[in-house]
């Protein structure tokens, strides 16, 4: 598992402005960053539920401040004196004014002008999947991101993760929750389409190379984890973690995209059309990047299995929790 250099008191005075750092992995980023001894600035819409970020670090050491990346002028003020800048911001789906071109476009626009004028590095978090030709808006518009990120800082590290997995994850939760309390999950397309899961942090780790300047400037790097499962191989192993015997049911993508198009609009609905437009093409790290070492292996980062961590969170979903037995 990736760690970072733990230390008694900041290192160094750099501050480290961070978008999105209250979210998921968020907390993973901004706490690498702060063990390291950088200051950090986590730039969110709603400060007042960050705060739990701060004990991440010394007294004083993590800022939070607000910014929406939909708002320039709010972004400018976050970025400025900072001597990096971080962008994680991003949404899986679309809520009110919060769609993909306004956050993964728009936004990273906002990010990438301000960190030019401020003359600094930027790391930017984009998705594999990212294709200007992608079924889905959110894979449409993540390269939109990465298209406005290039054209006004060319040198900026740009990651692409496969689906990230960690205490908080939106993947094995959500579907380790719907079976809990359903005898059927579904296996959308089949099961079939191959995910390469990778640790949030060693995401994280990697976004700490990149701001500590061991990563290639103007370089796309791909992030998964040592193994390639499809999708019915990952709820297998799911079920078997929480200890749960489900009847897994082949869904077609067609009749995938009626259901979610009747239930998307309700709040926490399980599925979107566009995340089964999503489940239409493999999530794996290509080959190009492996040969040209743009991964965590050409960062000297090993990445995490997911048997090392799917244990210490899941076990909640387990009928008696950290109590129920589980054959191995």
């Amino acid at each position: 598992m990736s760690d970072v250099t733990v230390t008694d008191r900041p290192v160094n005075d750099s501050l480290v402005t961070v978008f999105g750092g209250s979210g998921f992995l968020g907390r993973h980023v901004v706490r690498a960053l702060a063990m390291r001894g950088y200051r950090v600035r986590v730039a969110v819409r709603r400060p007042e539920l960050a705060g739990f970020l701060q004990p991440l670090g010394f007294v004083g050491q993590i800022q939070i401040s607000q910014a929406n990346v939909r708002y320039p002028e709010s972004v400018a003020r976050a970025v400025d004196g900072a001597e990096a800048v971080v962008n994680l911001v991003g949404v899986l789906a679309e809520g009110g004014r919060q769609s993909f071109d306004a956050v993964h476009a728009f936004g990273a626009r906002a990010v990438a002008a301000a960190t030019a004028a401020q003359g600094v590095p930027l790391v930017h978090l984009s998705a594999i999947g990212a294709d200007a030709n992608s079924p889905s808006g959110y894979g449409r518009s993540k390269a939109a991101g990465e298209a406005v990120v290039r054209a006004t800082v060319p040198d900026a590290v740009i990651f692409r993760p496969s689906v990230v997995f960690g205490q908080e994850d939106e993947f094995f939760n959500r579907f380790a929750a719907m079976a809990r309390l359903s005898p059927a999950l579904p296996l959308i397309g089949g099961g079939v389409t191959k995910f390469q899961p990778v640790f949030a942090g060693d995401v994280a780790a990697a976004v700490l190379a990149a701001v500590d300047g061991k990563a290639k400037a103007g370089t796309t790097y791909e992030l998964g984890g040592p193994e390639v499962r499809t999708f019915r191989e990952l709820m297998e192993l799911m079920l078997a973690e929480i200890g749960a015997k489900r009847v897994l049911v082949d869904l077609p993508f067609g009749l995938a995209s009626f259901m979610a198009k009747l239930t998307q609009w309700a709040p926490g609905a399980p599925l979107t059309v566009d995340q089964v437009d999503m489940l239409r093409s493999d999530n794996v790290v290509s080959q190009a990047a492996i040969a040209e070492g743009r991964t965590l292996a050409g960062l000297d980062l090993t990445p995490t299995s997911l048997a090392v961590v799917l244990p210490t969170y899941l076990w909640r979903f387990r009928k008696a929790g950290q109590f129920t037995r589980v054959e191995t």
